[in-house]
């Protein structure tokens, strides 16, 4: 008997990608502890599109597959004609240091997707589903539950004890700086505005290039080397 072929959907892809990356990353890597991380979260978004937890299942492999691919492309070694875009370099630049944290990494990891790559993955879902972002609000708003869960799987892995992590410790100041709720406001924001702007594309390139110098300048922050 023929055995049948095993079929692989567009998230699959990805997830294949994200393995790749870790199977050839140190564990201590910066992109490696963000990368664990978020292969779960795709995992996790893979088996509810399989069971039918997004009414649109269509629209939400197109967002989920759009938002991996800017990551992984980001991360994945460039070409000679290709620079990350500046919201990665820092976590690219820092990824060895040993004065930052695993924490540091995945949140400065965090911050670049959803800051940056997030906005720019619903314009491109818009254009490959020919509809408007309002259409895709509520597989944005699925898949940014998702996210949440990404933060909280990123605190209880790799969080201090509380002995450790006191009021005085710098890395509490750096982890009351972001908020991912804040940043998921602003990427649907920045998501509409990229959409409006499709028909100018000057003003858009420049919207974009100003919203990556941003995210990038928060990563930077985020990955301030700390004492031991």
């Amino acid at each position: 008997m023929a055995q049948l072929e095993q079929f692989t959907t567009p998230v699959d892809a990805v997830v294949s990608r994200m393995r790749a990356l870790d199977a050839a990353l140190p564990a201590r890597d910066g992109v490696a502890v963000f990368n664990r991380v978020y292969l779960a979260v795709t995992q996790a978004v893979d088996r509810r599109i399989d069971t039918g937890s997004f009414p649109d299942a269509r629209a939400a492999t197109t967002l989920d597959v759009r938002f991996a691919e800017r990551y992984l492309t980001a991360v994945e070694p460039p070409g000679e004609d290709r620079r990350p875009p500046a919201c990665w370099r820092p976590l690219l630049q820092f990824r060895r240091h040993p004065g930052v944290r695993p924490l540091q990494f995945a949140l400065a990891g965090i911050n670049a997707h959803i800051g940056h790559d997030l906005a720019l993955a619903v314009v491109d879902a818009c254009r490959t589903l020919g509809c408007a972002p309002a259409e895709l609000e509520d597989e944005f708003d699925r898949v940014g539950d998702l996210l949440v869960s990404l933060e909280e799987r990123i605190r209880e892995d790799l969080m201090p004890g509380p002995d450790l992590l006191q009021i005085a410790d710098p890395l509490t100041h750096l982890l009351a700086s972001w908020s991912l709720e804040r940043a998921r406001d602003a990427t649907w924001a920045a998501a509409r505005a990229l959409w409006a702007l499709r028909e100018l594309p000057d003003v858009a390139v420049e919207f974009t290039d100003r919203l990556d110098a941003a995210v990038g300048f928060a990563g930077r922050m985020l990955l301030t080397p700390l004492p031991d």
